[in-house]
C-alpha cells in the first residue's frame, strides 16, 4: 500500500459496520464499473467479515458516473438508515439503474418511498455526490478503489490479502514499511550516506587497522592449478560494481532504444549538457594540476551520481518542473555513459592481449545469441561472468564487462497487453473450470503459463533490471561506499590545498554547473536545441549544481587514479565537493520555484 489519501472520514460519510472499528477503510465505488463488478462478491465478503469482527469501519463513497442514480439511491437510503442493505443490493444488481428499478429495490427493502424519492433528487444529495466525484477525479486511476488507513490499497484482490492489509500483522507492517522506503526516490541516497558515515565512524574510533585488514583480506577460489584471489575491496570495486554497471548499461540502453535519449530532439540538449559537464570540470582539474603526477585524476570531477542527484531533486517534490527532472535524468544517463568510456579507455591497469582476444570471442558469442533472438537471461549472465574474468585478466577495467553484457542483452517491443490479458484470462478460466473446490487454486502448469505471460509484458532487460536494482541500490552501492570511504580524519592533516584536491572540489562545485549551463546556452544561441518547457535558467543552474554530486562514480574513478594518502585526500575532497554541490543546488531550486 502507498499514496496518502487526502480525504479522511467526515460526519457525512456513509458507514458500514461499527464506527469503533480498529482500521478505517474508504471505499470509492462506481456500481457500474467493470472492476467493481468483477470483485463485488469478494468485497461484500470482506466487508461482512471485518465489520463483524470490528476489525474495521468502512466509509462507502459512491461515485457512479454512467448511472448516477445508483449513487443517489444509496445516499437517499442512508437518510432512512437503510444504507447497508441498499449498498448490498446495488453491488449485486445486474442490469441498468433506472428510477423504476431503484424504486423496486427500495420497496423490497421496505423503505419509505415518498421520502426516498424526495431525497433521490434533492439538492443536498447532488451537492454531496458532486463533492465525492471531485475527490475521485483528483485521485485519478485510484478511484474506484479501496483505501486502508489513509493509504491506497494496491495489493491483490484476494480475500485473505485484503484482510491481512486490514489487520496488519507484524510481518505485513515490516513488508509495507520496507516497500514504501525502497520506493521512495531518496532512499538509495540516504542508505549511501549512512554507509559513508558508518565507514567514517568505524575508522575514526580506533578500528582503522581492522578496517584495512578486512579490505585487504584475500577471497577467491582454487581449481586445480588455477588460483584466483582478490582482496575484498577489489571484489567490491571490480566484482560487485560490475553488477552495478550492468544495471547502468541496461538503463542507458533502454533510454537510447525507447526513452529520453531515443530521438535526436529529445537527446540533444541533455547530451550537450553532459558533454559540457564533463569537459569543463576535467579542464579545470587539468589547469590546476599541470606539471604534477596528480594530473592522471582528471576523470574524477567528470562524474555525476545519478542515484544521489535524482534522490535530492525528488525531495523538492512539486517545486521542480517535471521537464527539469526529465532533462536531469537524461543528462545523468549520458554522463554515466561518458564516464564509463573514460574508465574503460584510461583507467585500466596494464594490458594483456590473450585474455582480451578470448574476451572478444565470448562477446561475439553473446552477440550471436542476440541475433538469434535468445531471450533467456541465464546464457548472457553466465557468459557475462566469463567475460568479466577475461576483461579483468586483460588489464582493462573489469566493470566494462557489466556494460558490454547489458548492451548485448536483446531488446524487443513490449507485448500486446490485450492479447496477454486474454491469454491470462484463459488460464484462469481453465483452472477454475477444472477445479471442484469451492475456492479453487491454480496448478503448477497454470502458474508456468502465467509466468510466460508476465515475462512477455516487457523485454528481458527490464526483468533483469527489476531483479538487481534493489540489490544494487541497497547492498552493492552501500558496500562500495563503506569499503571506500573509511578515511581517517581524526588527528590527521589532509592536503586539501593540494592540486588534486583543489581540482576535484573546483571541478565538481564550479565546473559542473558552469559546463552544463554554458554548453546548453550555446546550443540554444546556435539554434541547436531549446530549453525544456517551464524551466528557467536559474533552475538550470540549480540542476547543474546537483549534477556536481559525483560521489559514487567519482570515488570509483579516484580508486583507479590514486593510492595511499593522495587517495584519502581525494576521497575527502569528493565528499566535501558533493556536499557543497548538493546544498547549493537544493537552495537554488528551492528558492527559484514557487509551490505548485
Amino acid at each position: 500500500m502507498s499514496d496518502n489519501l487526502n480525504y479522511p472520514f467526515t460526519e457525512r460519510d456513509l458507514i458500514l459496520g461499527d464506527s469503533s472499528g480498529k482500521a478505517k477503510l474508504v471505499w470509492y465505488i462506481d456500481y457500474k464499473d467493470p472492476r467493481v463488478r468483477r470483485t463485488r462478491q469478494l468485497m461484500l465478503d470482506v466487508a461482512e467479515r471485518i465489520c463483524r469482527n470490528q476489525d474495521a469501519v468502512i466509509a462507502v463513497r459512491p461515485i457512479s458516473q454512467d448511472d448516477a442514480l445508483a449513487a443517489n439511491a444509496l445516499t437517499a437510503a442512508a437518510r432512512q438508515g437503510y444504507m447497508e442493505p441498499m449498498h448490498r443490493a446495488l453491488v449485486l444488481h445486474d442490469g441498468e439503474f433506472n428510477e423504476r428499478e431503484l424504486t423496486r429495490i427500495a420497496t423490497d427493502l421496505k423503505i419509505d418511498l415518498q421520502q426516498f424519492q424526495a431525497d433521490l433528487y434533492s439538492e443536498d444529495t447532488e451537492a454531496f455526490l458532486e463533492e465525492l466525484r471531485k475527490q475521485a477525479t483528483e485521485l485519478g486511476d485510484k478511484a474506484p478503489g479501496l483505501f486502508i488507513d489513509d493509504c491506497y490499497y494496491d495489493g491483490v484482490w484476494d480475500e485473505e490479502s485484503v484482510i491481512e492489509a486490514v489487520e496488519k500483522p507484524l510481518g505485513h507492517r515490516i513488508r509495507s514499511a520496507s516497500t514504501d522506503f525502497f520506493h521512495w526516490a531518496a532512499s538509495a541516497g540516504l542508505v549511501l550516506i549512512a554507509a559513508t558515515i558508518a565507514a567514517l565512524i568505524f575508522v575514526n574510533i580506533g578500528f582503522h587497522e581492522t578496517y584495512e585488514l578486512l579490505r585487504e583480506t584475500l577471497v577467491g577460489f582454487v581449481f586445480g592449478d588455477i588460483v584466483f584471489k582478490l582482496p575484498v575491496e577489489q571484489w567490491v570495486n571490480d566484482g560487485l560494481m560490475a553488477i552495478f554497471f550492468l544495471l547502468v548499461g541496461i538503463e542507458i540502453k533502454r533510454e537510447i532504444v525507447d526513452g529520453e535519449l531515443s530521438t535526436l530532439q529529445l537527446a540533444l540538449l541533455p547530451i550537450i549538457g553532459a558533454i559540457g559537464g564533463m569537459i569543463v570540470p576535467a579542464g579545470i582539474y587539468v589547469l590546476l594540476n599541470v606539471g604534477h603526477e596528480s594530473i592522471s585524476g582528471w576523470g574524477v570531477p567528470m562524474a555525476t551520481d545519478i542515484a544521489f542527484t535524482l534522490g535530492l531533486i525528488a525531495l523538492l517534490g512539486k517545486r521542480v518542473p517535471t521537464s527539469l527532472i526529465v532533462f536531469l535524468s537524461a543528462l545523468a544517463i549520458a554522463d554515466d555513459l561518458g564516464v564509463i568510456l573514460v574508465i574503460g579507455a584510461f583507467y585500466g591497469h596494464g594490458f594483456h592481449v590473450t585474455p582480451l582476444v578470448w574476451g572478444l570471442a565470448v562477446l561475439v558469442m553473446m552477440v550471436g545469441l542476440n541475433v538469434f533472438k535468445v531471450y533467456a537471461q541465464m546464457p548472457y549472465l553466465i557468459l557475462g561472468a566469463i567475460l568479466w574474468f577475461l576483461v579483468h585478466e586483460s588489464g582493462l577495467h573489469a566493470t566494462l564487462a557489466g556494460v558490454l553484457t547489458a548492451m548485448v542483452i536483446p531488446s524487443r517491443k513490449s507485448g500486446n497487453l490485450r492479447g496477454i490479458a486474454a491469454h491470462a484470462m484463459n488460464v484462469f478460466e481453465s483452472e477454475i473450470e477444472s477445479s471442484d473446490e469451492a475456492t479453487p487454486t491454480i496448478g503448477s502448469h497454470g502458474l508456468a503459463r502465467l509466468q510466460v505471460a508476465v515475462d512477455r509484458l516487457r523485454g528481458p532487460g527490464y526483468h533483469l533490471q527489476h531483479a538487481i536494482e534493489s540489490w544494487c541500490n541497497f547492498l552493492i552501492l552501500p558496500l562500495f561506499a563503506f569499503f571506500n570511504m573509511g578515511v581517517v580524519v581524526v588527528g590527521v592533516s589532509f592536503a586539501l590545498n593540494s592540486p588534486e584536491s583543489l581540482g576535484v572540489i573546483a571541478g565538481l562545485v564550479i565546473g559542473k554547473p558552469l559546463g552544463i549551463v554554458l554548453f546548453c546556452w550555446l546550443a540554444m544561441k546556435l539554434g541547436i536545441a531549446n530549453l525544456p518547457s517551464g524551466v528557467t535558467w536559474t533552475q538550470m543552474v540549480g540542476a547543474g549544481c546537483l549534477a556536481g554530486v559525483g560521489f559514487t562514480m567519482s570515488i570509483f574513478v579516484a580508486t583507479s587514479a590514486f593510492e595511499g594518502g593522495q587517495l584519502q585526500s581525494v576521497k575527502l575532497s569528493i565528499l566535501i565537493a558533493s556536499t557543497l554541490s548538493a546544498c547549493i543546488g537544493m537552495v537554488i531550486l528551492y528558492k527559484s520555484t514557487d509551490r505548485s
